[in-house]
């Protein structure tokens, strides 16, 4: 089966190559993003291979069926870049990879944790430049600390997990409770969780219930002084309301990442260009906030199992087109 693959970077053809040299699936690489007007690349192609920051609305839909692609294959888990209506409505399927690493992004998710507590981005420069004073490099233990964890599905399972080994009480809120977790941690309301925790941790999908979870009114139910880390998606997050909190430090400190308009920024060296996006150039200003671009999920064992499943569904549609992985 041919198939487009749309945001290539060196490190996408490198495993999705890898992996289709053991399939008869031939692959086209293109770095442009998906868009209505870049979707005419797709013609002729049959199946296309989108990632995070892909827009699969409505008109892109059209213009990919009208080029003859019957088969979306998504290399990521979330879709909320998806107009799932107009996928149904044009007979597109439409795939996704539903666990790639969920210990990935768990781990990252500490990493930031521990990184933004314990200044270590900040110690590393100091050290380049021969300033070995630890003044401003104050942290806390982590054990003993309330973290509050919003969304238990596996990735935040994964979380929960670790953090208990840390020795924290972790505060726990999903509309599906986890039986595993109970174990680690208990549920209680989102606002009791806003209110206890020390540190507050994103894993739930972005969808119309949790849009802009993190606002005006929820900061102010938070404890002064929270930790607020986002791995999640950026939609989840009201940024003006963080800055505002930040600015009344409310909030401690913040650590993301994904960001709500990262389709222009991230995974592009934009280093000798000038940054448009004021709201993200303003949170760049806070020395207690930690941003990374979206690399939560990159790691070896991910961008294998990226690119086997993403295979995987290639094969799977052209012999039965029975989809294990499927949305629609």
């Amino acid at each position: 089966m041919r198939c487009a693959v749309f945001s290539s970077k060196p490190y996408d053809i490198e495993f999705l190559s890898s992996a289709a040299q053991k399939s008869q699936h031939e692959l086209e690489y293109f770095e442009a993003r998906l868009t209505p007007a870049s979707a005419k690349l797709a013609e002729g192609f049959q199946a296309i291979c989108a990632f995070v920051n892909d827009d699969l609305q409505r008109s892109t839909l059209q213009s990919l069926h009208q080029g003859g692609t019957k088969l979306i294959a998504l290399r990521c888990a979330g879709f909320n870049q998806l107009d799932l209506n107009a996928a149904r409505e044009l007979g597109i399927r439409v795939t996704r990879v539903p666990a790639y690493s969920p210990h990935a992004v768990a781990e990252h998710t500490l990493a930031l944790i521990l990184s933004l507590n314990r200044k270590i981005h900040k110690a590393y420069q100091r050290v380049r430049e021969n300033n070995f004073g630890l003044d401003g490099l104050l942290g806390f233990d982590l054990h003993g600390r309330t973290v509050g964890v919003v969304g238990t599905g596996t990735i935040g399972q994964n979380v929960v997990r670790i953090l208990h080994g840390f020795g924290c009480k972790v505060l726990m809120y999903d509309v599906h409770q986890s039986d595993e977790c109970l174990a680690w941690g208990s549920y209680c309301s989102l606002d009791r969780l806003f209110g206890e925790s020390d540190i507050i941790t994103l894993h739930c999908p972005l969808n119309e219930s949790t849009k802009y979870l993190i606002n005006q009114d929820s900061i102010q139910k938070m404890k002064p002084g929270v930790m607020l880390v986002n791995t999640s998606r950026g939609g989840l997050v009201d940024t003006s309301s963080v800055i505002d909190g930040l600015k009344t430090k409310q909030i401690g400190s913040l650590a993301l990442d994904v960001y709500e308009e990262e389709g222009a920024l991230f995974f592009e060296d934009l280093s000798q260009s000038i940054v448009e996006d004021d709201v993200f150039s303003r949170l760049l200003t806070f020395p207690n906030v930690l941003i990374t671009s979206h690399q939560a999920f990159f790691t070896v064992q991910a961008m294998q199992e990226i690119a086997r499943v993403t295979m995987q569904t290639l094969t799977e549609f052209g012999q039965t087109q029975s989809l294990s992985n499927a949305i629609c």
